[in-house]
């Protein structure tokens, strides 16, 4: 009966869905302050050691839902394109900043400072803390896979991000 039961208790811990945490929304009430998430992969890149170019806001009659957050787009077709694979252009760790999930924490993301790495978008908190990101960009990475899992489920941040004021989605 002792094997049963644990067979049992095993096999409704393999069935229940995977528990994902929050996505971070700052003051905006958006997820990525507003920006159109879509719109970085349509970007050109710089180098490391520059900043990126600054990503298109969305617009506040331009929403879906994903996440259990409100994503704003630039364009119907943006929204289109996010609801067909939102997995996809939503940043990585629920958008709090890549950097800090390698350190093992999960604290807000400057939607200003990204980088599209092996086709995911990675968000950091604060010009210097990207100094360190970009010092070794693929082992960040590794060390924030490894410490995703432990914290994916704890509570979005509700820290507010350093140095950095979105107006949000444009009004319509």
């Amino acid at each position: 009966m002792k094997h049963f039961a644990i067979a049992v208790a095993a096999a409704l811990a393999f069935a229940a869905p995977a528990f994902a945490g929050d996505q971070y929304v700052d003051g905006t009430g958006f997820a990525i302050s507003g920006y159109d998430v879509v719109s970085y992969r349509s970007l050109d890149q710089v180098p490391i050691g520059q900043a990126q170019p600054e990503p298109v806001r969305g617009r506040a009659d331009i929403t879906a839902e994903y996440n259990g957050a409100t994503w704003a787009f630039a364009s119907e077709e943006n929204r289109e394109k996010f609801l067909a694979n939102p997995a996809y252009y939503a940043p990585a760790y629920d958008g709090h900043c890549a950097y800090g999930v390698s350190r093992g924490g999960k604290v807000p993301a400057n939607p200003n400072l990204w980088r599209i790495v092996d086709d995911k978008l990675y968000l950091n908190i604060t010009d210097v803390v990207v100094g360190f990101w970009e010092e070794d960009v693929p082992g960040n990475i590794n060390l924030a896979e490894g410490n995703w899992p432990d914290i994916e489920a704890d509570a979005a941040s509700t820290s507010v991000i350093p140095k950095f004021t979105s107006e949000g989605p444009i009004s319509n």
